[in-house]
């Protein structure tokens, strides 16, 4: 239940990979010059699970997408398979400019961070809750999260699909891909194929701990005085 006693509903998971703008997006993964070698993995392995929702711009979808990322931290802690990711596509607008589209994702972020905290979960503790932080990352039922927008308009051809959408990765597995040594190589191999796309390299790219990754989200190339818009907690406020 909510804070103002009303009831959360919580609607059921149901992906739609076979969607058709579920299947449009996993073609463009398919794709030889697509640059995420860890998305082509999760969609190898059956692990890339897709969520369609009305509009980016609109809370609509909103408590359709909180039980879809509960459910993608239960399967992950269930077998802690690694490339596992769980992707929203808006339907719509698809003709938002890229400030327009951050502005869209962040507000997205918020509600989804407020509903977080009112369905009772805690931050992940191995992250920091605070986007000025480099140690910063989204937190969704108890596990830390990664997030990557895309859009039409994106400046950064692998940032670009058809309508507005986000990927969800669990920050855990890139600390067990650096266990295992293999998180460097995999992320040269992004890094290189990206630029290769591009022409050249993504000047927002950054390590976890040495920027705040709250400024990769989007995809807009931002300066020093951006501010990120987020707050945990902000609904308390």
């Amino acid at each position: 239940m909510f804070p103002n006693g009303c009831v959360a509903i919580m609607y059921p998971i149901s992906f739609q990979n076979n969607h058709p703008l579920a299947r449009s997006f996993i073609a463009s993964v398919e794709r030889p010059d697509f640059p995420c070698v860890g998305a082509k993995s999760a969609l190898g392995k059956g692990q890339m699970d897709i969520l369609v929702a009305r509009d980016i711009a609109s809370a609509w979808d909103d408590m359709r997408i909180m039980p879809a990322l509960a459910a993608t931290v239960a399967r992950y802690r269930a077998d802690r398979a690694l490339f596992r990711t769980m992707i929203v596509l808006f339907e719509g607008p698809s003709g938002l400019s890229e400030a327009e589209f951050e502005r869209h994702l962040w507000a997205r972020a918020q509600s989804l961070s407020d509903k977080d905290e009112w369905l009772g979960y805690l931050p992940d503790p191995t992250v920091s809750s605070d986007p000025d932080d480099p140690h910063f990352s989204l937190s969704f039922a108890g596990e830390a999260f990664f997030v990557v927008g895309l859009h039409p308009q994106a400046s950064r051809p692998a940032r670009r699909f058809e309508t507005p959408a986000m990927v969800f990765n669990l920050h855990d597995q890139f600390q067990v891909l650096r266990e295992q040594q293999r998180y460097e190589k995999l992320r040269s191999a992004i890094l290189t194929r990206d630029e290769r796309l591009a022409g050249s390299a993504n000047p927002m790219l950054a390590r976890h701990g040495e920027l705040s990754e709250a400024r990769q989200y989007s995809g807009r190339a931002v300066d020093a005085s951006w501010k990120c818009p987020f707050q945990r907690g902000a609904s308390h406020g």
